[in-house]
Formats: structure tokens, C-alpha cells, sequence
């Protein structure tokens, strides 16, 4: 088994995976420790990760990227439709609003959504990870937004379960990157906890969290976000830049060619770098567009000014996330930056004026939540052995319910789950119905969420029931925002209640609600420890009467069915056919990197065969065959590179073997001419042992044995006379395989001879089976 951690990320991905002195970064096949998020089909074959950014130039309206700003999105959200102008690839919507892709492939267009896209990079992640592990990849911890709402969490579960990962946790990318801050360090106070501000501003996104550190705890106080400001926004400004000053110096427009804005962005992306180090940076790009090469340059001081709007959009989340927290900056011990996107200078300018002190830079920007994540999951795994640290995150949107009669709520607020909710958290609700309800899930305050996300989750229809008696019934339903951050009903029972009720325990640990408030609604909260996942049921024992007695709470517990619908999610079906579909795909590209091997392995036969011929093989060929095999070695080279440059597996196998037919008899003599001779020398060898070893023997037998010595010394030389006499391009008549034969056949007779006579028989050893053999002992 394996612990590994996925950070799957706009641009790139990372992978973590936990072993015995720590926390490795697995390298791709290409060495490197990022592989990007790239996902581009050809005609017949798909192409991931760095082989497919290979492809992206070549391929551009086949090649999906950035799939993360998609997953669980609304078709017709603006900031949808603002991202989609930017993709090559083309889209539509589909029956349920959602997002479709359309491509061509294997000959046809073909129509995927971005969970399948999402899966593909999750299934191109395992295999790497497989194939450094050398082990198979199941068990998980995926890094995700903090302002991802329900829908998108349960996306990430689908692709998960459609590349075939167990994810043990969905982790909040600055969560994992305050677990792997705060789990090495060994100098937090046990009394006052420390403050340390993450600030995380990747390719697409930038999140801000607080998190409290004490020994051996860590707690998020709050999350911020602004999900539309990330290091490709500082890319596009430059992109904007340029486009404008190559329309009016070299009169082309690259907005209008697809490719020179695929080549423009990737420039000033390494642009943007390089003036993270330096005052001014130049761009040279060949033949970008009309076969016109292009350069420029740019001074830092000029881009500051450009993104100085983005800059400042910085402050918002940074100001929320203390607010929300209840912290002032004096309390603030330290601030992290990280991220792709954070190598900005003014954006370190900025955050020292907010929070008055230098941010520091003590973790890998780029690996650090694959790291994180890791280590929850080693954490989390029962294979791994960490010592004792408690993770409790937050969920930054409030939750409501509501049912036919009215919202489902506490007597604080009218929200079931507030801002701020540890997770994963428990909630009974203790309803009286008389016949089928729905529970509807919601987010309680739409400003909290990202702009265009529905407040809509899902709906929980529970029954049927039978009531035994007339009136209304009380159904027990739990409601659970699981350590994904996800809301769902683990259960709902029916209770026939002979015993006392709730409203005389004093030692209960559940808050009763004011049933005017609520519709006839109560509320019973449990919040599990943030990390062994038990939960603690209040129903588990017998509540006391107000007596001091005790009566039990119920008499019986029925089992309730309940359904759920989330609102724009993936049906079980469906999930089933999209691993079906993603299983057809594995084996398609199966199919052609054999089909490359086998061609790739004709190529090299013909050229690694034809150098034989010229050198190992010249003396061992006549005329005549040395002719034939070139000519057709030449002509197999031909088709390769005319017609035979896309066939199938067969026809290359085909190939392959029929020039093996020609050149395997050469081969043979080849070879059999090293083999004879080893050989021979075994064969001698075997002589020589023998009649050394037979010079303290009687005369019979020793006479016996060199007289087969003589024999098998004639024959030898005999045929290696003939064999002498004959060219080496002719078949053998002396093979070593007949020379093998000859040195068992007089080992085993030698044997035979030298075998002593007053051995036991058979007839003996049965009858005296339990009297000590001496002859076998001696």
C-alpha cells in the first residue's frame, strides 16, 4: 500500500507521497517534480501531462487545460462564459446546464465533461505514482479550494472514483499547507496559541487563512478568498501589453490566431519570471504570427503599474480573513506566502504593509499542499505510524435546512451550520411528521458564496413510514458535514417513545430548541474530534428522568429510507458509465503505445541489422542472402516512412517477422560459433575431471571410464576437423548443441560406471526401513 497526497492544480500537478524518512516528491516521467494539468487528444490516442503541453501548439482545439476553473460550474454563470472565450477548445451546455467539451477523436467528435477530464489527470497521476511506488495507488488525500461548494467537492469524489482513488479526505489547500508548517515545529507555546497567516495565491486563485497553532493542535480560525485573482491574471496583462504593441509595430493581430496566443501567453508567463529577479526582461518570440518574428521589452516598474488594480485586489481577502477570524495584526506572529503566483515583488510590498511585518518564504510555493496533504493522509492511513497531531479545519459558508413547514435551524441563529463550522460535524434533528418529508440543504448567505454559485445543494426525501397510531410520529434524522466538507443524511429512524423525553437531562450534551421557533423542529448537536472520526451518539445510552431514575428513550428504532438528489451532481449510472468510458480510453492508448513499441522496435531492426550485416555477419553470409536481406531491409525502411507510418500492431509484427525468417539462419551461425566453442572447452573439461578422478579407482571400472573419455575425445575432434573444413556462411554440422549432448551423455555414463556395486536394492530398503542405511551413510 502507499500514502500519497494530489495536488492537483490549475497549471500543474503535484505529488506527495509519504515514506519512511518523510514526505518525497514522486517525478514524472520527464524528471520533473510538476506535471501539467494537460489533457490533449489525438487522432488515435491521448496525450497527458507534459505530452500533452508537448501537443498543446500543434493540437490547440483538442487540448483542455485549466479544467479546474470548470468543475461543477454553471454553463451560463458569466464568469464561465468569461473563462470559456479564453479556452481553444470548444464547449456547449449541456441538458442539466452543465459544461460539455467537444473534440475530435478517432475519427468522430466526441463529447466529454470536465469531471472526465478531472479524471483522466487524476488517472495519469496514479499511474505515475504506481509506476515510482512500484506499488498499486488506492488510498489518498486530494488538496482543493477552500470556496469550493458542495457540487465541485463531490465532482472531485466522482473523477476520483472514475480513475479508481479512494480519497481518505478532500483537504483545503491552506489547510495542508499549515499542516505541513506546523507539524515539524517544536517551539509553540502550550498557553498562548500563534497566529500565522497563509497567503496562497496560485494560477487562477488567491485563499487567505488564519490558523492557530499550540503543541501538537492545529485549528483554522477562517478562510478568505478571491477566486478570480492568480498569477495567470499578471500573465494576461502582460499578454495584453504585447498584443497591443505587436498590432502597432509589426501589424499583426494575435488575438485572431489561436496558436500565436498560445506561443504569446507561455512567453510572457517565463517574462513574468524573469522579472521577478530583475529590472527589465526582453521578449523574443520566432515567427509568431504571418512569418514575422517579434521583441520587445518591458521594465518591472512599467508591469507594477499595469497590475497595479490586481495588486490591490489582494487586500480585500487578507482584511476578511481577520475579521472573520476576530484578530487584530498586532496578534499576527507570522505571514507565509506561497503559490505559483507569488513571486511577484509587489505583492510582497503589499502584504508587509498589511500586516506590518516581512512575509516569509520557508516552504516550497509549489509543493508544499502536496506535501500537506501526504501527511494527512499517512495520518489517516492505518499503514503509517505519526505522531500525535490534532488537524481541526473549518468550512467557510453557512448551511441551512429547511422542510415543507419551515427552515431548520438553532436557537441562536437560523442557520444550521455556521460560518466557521469545524468539520467534519454531527447534527440530530428530532422532527414529528406522520408521513413522507423532504430535507432541503442550502447555502444560508448567497455573499458568502463565489459569484454565480447556486445556494441550492440537495434535497432529502425521507420515507415511506407507517405511523402505528394516529397523529405524528418522531423521526431521528442525522445530519453530517463530513470531513470532505460535503452535507449529507447518514440516516433518519422512526421511535415509538414509551420512556422519558430529552427535556429533563440535565448531563445531555444536546442543545433543545424552542419547537415555536422552529416549526416543530429540534436540534441535537455533536461535534466529533477534528481527526479519529468517532462520533459520539447521544441516543448510545439511557437518558435520566427528572426523578433521578432512569427510563429508557424509546422502546423500538425503525429504519427510515432516505434519498437523496443533489442538485446538478452525477447519478450512480452515470458515474458507472463515465468509468466504463474512461476504461475504453486506457485501453485505446494501450493499444497504441504498443503499436509505437512494435514500430519503434522494426526501425531499430532494421538499422541495428543492417550495421550486422556490413561487420558481425559479413563473413558468416554469401552473396546471394547478404543481397536479399538488404533489399528488403531497404524496402521495409521505405514503407515505414511512406505508408506504413500509422498501421496497426500486426501488420508491424508482420513485418518483423518476416525479416526475421531471412536473417535468423545468420544469426544462428553467428552465435553457434561462440556457443561451440564454450562448448568444446565444457566437453574437455569434463574429460579431464574424469580421468583425474579415476586414478584411485580398480582397474575395471577405470578402464571403463577412460576408454569413454577416449571415444568422446575422438568423436570431438573428428567433427571439429570437419567443421574446420567447411566456410562459415554454410549451415553448421558440428552444432553446440550437439556438443552439450555429447558431455551429458558421458557425465551420466561415467556416473553409471563409478556407482558402487554393494548398494542397497529396493526389495532390501523395504524390508529393513527402520535399521539405519550404512551403506547410504558411509
Amino acid at each position: 500500500m502507499s500514502v500519497v497526497g494530489f495536488d492537483i492544480g490549475n497549471e500543474t500537478c503535484v505529488i506527495g507521497a509519504a515514506k519512511q524518512r518523510g514526505i518525497d516528491i514522486l517525478l514524472n516521467d520527464e524528471s520533473n517534480r510538476e506535471t501539467p494539468s494537460v489533457v490533449s487528444f489525438g487522432e488515435k490516442q491521448r496525450f497527458l501531462g507534459s505530452a500533452g503541453a508537448a501537443s498543446a501548439i500543434m493540437n490547440p482545439k483538442s487540448t483542455i487545460s485549466q479544467v479546474k476553473r470548470l468543475i461543477g460550474l454553471n454553463y451560463r454563470q458569466p464568469d464561465v462564459q468569461d473563462e470559456l472565450r479564453l479556452f481553444p477548445f470548444e464547449t456547449s451546455e449541456g441538458p442539466d446546464g452543465s459544461i460539455l467539451i467537444h473534440l475530435r477523436y478517432l475519427g468522430e467528435t466526441q463529447t466529454f465533461t470536465p469531471v472526465q477530464i478531472l479524471a483522466m489527470l487524476l488517472s495519469h497521476m496514479k499511474e505515475i505514482t504506481e509506476k515510482n511506488l512500484q506499488t498499486t495507488v488506492s488510498d489518498c488525500v486530494i488538496g482543493i479550494p477552500s470556496y469550493f461548494s458542495d457540487l465541485q467537492r463531490r465532482a472531485y469524489l466522482n473523477a476520483a472514483e472514475i480513475a479508481g482513488l479512494k480519497p481518505l479526505r478532500l483537504m483545503h489547500d491552506c489547510t495542508a499547507t499549515a499542516l505541513g508548517f506546523g507539524i515539524y515545529k517544536t517551539d509553540f507555546s502550550n498557553s498562548d496559541p500563534t497566529y500565522v497567516v497563509f497567503v496562497d495565491i496560485g494560477h487562477c486563485d488567491t485563499q487567505v487563512t488564519v490558523a492557530s497553532f499550540e503543541a501538537a493542535h492545529m485549528k483554522i480560525m477562517s478562510h478568505a478568498f478571491d477566486k478570480r485573482l492568480g498569477g495567470r491574471d499578471f500573465d494576461e496583462v502582460l499578454f495584453n501589453y504585447f498584443a497591443l504593441k505587436f498590432r502597432d509595430e509589426y501589424h499583426i493581430d494575435v488575438y485572431s490566431n489561436v496558436r500565436a496566443c498560445i506561443r504569446l501567453r507561455a512567453a510572457c508567463e517565463k517574462l513574468k519570471k524573469v522579472l521577478s529577479a530583475n529590472a527589465e526582461a526582453p521578449l523574443n518570440i520566432e515567427c509568431l504570427m504571418d512569418e514575422k518574428d517579434v521583441k520587445s521589452f518591458i521594465k518591472r516598474e512599467e508591469f507594477e503599474k499595469l497590475s497595479s488594480s490586481l495588486v490591490d485586489r489582494i487586500r480585500l481577502p487578507c482584511h476578511k480573513v481577520l475579521s472573520d477570524a476576530g484578530l487584530t495584526v498586532d496578534q499576527i506572529h507570522s505571514v507565509e506566502l506561497v503559490g505559483s503566483g507569488s513571486r511577484v515583488p509587489a505583492i510582497g510590498k503589499l502584504l508587509s504593509s498589511i500586516f506590518n511585518k516581512e512575509p516569509s518564504r520557508t516552504l516550497n510555493a509549489s509543493e508544499c499542499v502536496a506535501r500537506g496533504c501526504a501527511l494527512q493522509c499517512a495520518m489517516l492511513s492505518p499503514i503509517f505510524r505519526v505522531r500525535e497531531y490534532e488537524v481541526q479545519d473549518s468550512f467557510p459558508f453557512s448551511i441551512g435546512f429547511s422542510t415543507e413547514e419551515g427552515p431548520v435551524c438553532t436557537l441562536s441563529n437560523g442557520i444550521l451550520f455556521p460560518r466557521g463550522q469545524p468539520i467534519p460535524s454531527l447534527k440530530v434533528l428530532t422532527l414529528h411528521r406522520a408521513n413522507i418529508f423532504h430535507l432541503e440543504a442550502y447555502y444560508a448567505d448567497q455573499n458568502e458564496l463565489p459569484p454565480g454559485v447556486s445556494p441550492k445543494i440537495s434535497s432529502f426525501m425521507i420515507g415511506p413510514f407507517q405511523v402505528p397510531h394516529a397523529g405524528k410520529a418522531k423521526v431521528k434524522v442525522k445530519v453530517h458535514l463530513n470531513i470532505h466538507g460535503i452535507v449529507t443524511v447518514e440516516y433518519a429512524s422512526l421511535f415509538g417513545d414509551e420512556g422519558d423525553d430529552t427535556k429533563g437531562n440535565s448531563n445531555s450534551n444536546l442543545d433543545n430548541v424552542d419547537s415555536d421557533s422552529c416549526t416543530g423542529v429540534s436540534s441535537d448537536t455533536v461535534t466529533n474530534h477534528a481527526e479519529d472520526g468517532i462520533y459520539a451518539h447521544p441516543e448510545s445510552s439511557p437518558m435520566p428522568a427528572v426523578d433521578g431514575t432512569k427510563k429508557s428513550r424509546f422502546s423500538r428504532r425503525i429504519e427510515v429510507p432516505v434519498h437523496e438528489t443533489v442538485y446538478g451532481g452525477m447519478t450512480k449510472a452515470q458515474v458507472q458509465e463515465a468509468q466504463d468510458k474512461e476504461l475504453r480510453l486506457v485501453q485505446q492508448d494501450q493499444i497504441m503505445e504498443r503499436t509505437k513499441d512494435k514500430k519503434n522496435a522494426l526501425e531499430a531492426y532494421v538499422y541495428e541489422t543492417r550495421n550486422k550485416l556490413l561487420d558481425s555477419y559479413r563473413s558468416f553470409t554469401t552473396d546471394s542472402e547478404r543481397e536479399g536481406i538488404s533489399r528488403n531491409l531497404q524496402e521495409t525502411e521505405d514503407w515505414l516512412y511512406e505508408d506504413g507510418d500509422d498501421e496497426s500492431e500486426q501488420v508491424y509484427s508482420g513485418k518483423m517477422e518476416d525479416l526475421k525468417k531471412l536473417v535468423d539462419p545468420i544469426e544462428g551461425r553467428y552465435k553457434d560459433e561462440e556457443g561451440r566453442a564454450q562448448a568444446t572447452r565444457d566437453l574437455l573439461k569434463c574429460i579431464v575431471d574424469y580421468r583425474m578422478a579415476v586414478k584411485s579407482i580398480p582397474s575395471g571400472e577405470k578402464d571403463a571410464v577412460l576408454n569413454e573419455c577416449f571415444k568422446a575425445e575422438q568423436w570431438l575432434r573428428d567433427k571439429t576437423q570437419q567443421q574446420d573444413s567447411l566456410p562459415k556462411n554454410t549451415d553448421p554440422i558440428l552444432w553446440a548443441s550437439d556438443i552439450k549432448k555429447k558431455a551429458e551423455a558421458l557425465d551420466m555414463t561415467c556416473k553409471q560406471i563409478l556407482q558402487p556395486k554393494n548398494s542397497p536394492t529396493r526389495s532390501e530398503n523395504s524390508k529393513g526401513s527402520n535399521q539405519p542405511n550404512r551403506t547410504a551413510n558411509m
